[in-house]
């Protein structure tokens, strides 16, 4: 399945749009604006909640949990690496992903035992964020989705620090 996440232009939170290949809307995702940490809601178009996406704060490395009805699911954690970026997306079971690839350019692959199940690269020439994932048949879109918005927090956060 083909996805397109974009980042509206104008919100008091981090909101994004994701459509399908066809442009089609699927999911919202609503970002609360005044918080601690960033806490994001992915939703259906008629409003029900996927998964719930929470930034745990004062961690050594990025950090964020994923709430589905209610309970935690999944977390996405950067890991700690010299020259590259690297993420998990520690799902239960023993199937977790890791998510690797050029971070600068925003291009990165999901991979669940060592074999490529989602790849994920972001326009360049766009107002706002927009990346396009496409995600193998049979894996968990809402939590592949779910990360694609956590690392682009944790890259926009990062950016925003290294500005100082």
């Amino acid at each position: 399945m083909r996805y397109m996440i974009k980042e509206k232009f104008w919100s008091w939170g981090d909101d994004f749009h994701i459509s399908d290949e066809n442009g089609n809307p699927v999911f919202l995702v609503d970002g609360q604006a005044f918080s601690w940490g960033d806490k994001l809601s992915l939703r259906d178009l008629q409003g029900k909640e996927l998964a719930f996406i929470d930034q745990k704060l004062l961690t050594f490395m990025p950090k964020y949990e994923i709430y589905r009805n209610g309970q935690l699911f999944a977390e996405v954690r950067k890991e700690f690496n010299w020259f590259n970026k690297k993420f998990t997306l520690d799902v239960p079971g023993p199937n977790d992903y890791t998510i690797e690839g050029s971070f600068w350019a925003h291009d990165f692959c999901f991979l669940r035992s060592g074999r490529i199940v989602a790849t994920v690269s972001k326009a360049i020439w766009s107002w706002t964020d927009t990346y396009g994932i496409e995600i193998e048949e049979g894996e968990d879109d809402i939590s592949i989705l779910s990360a694609c918005i956590v690392i682009d927090q944790v890259l926009h956060d990062e950016k925003n620090h290294s500005s100082f």
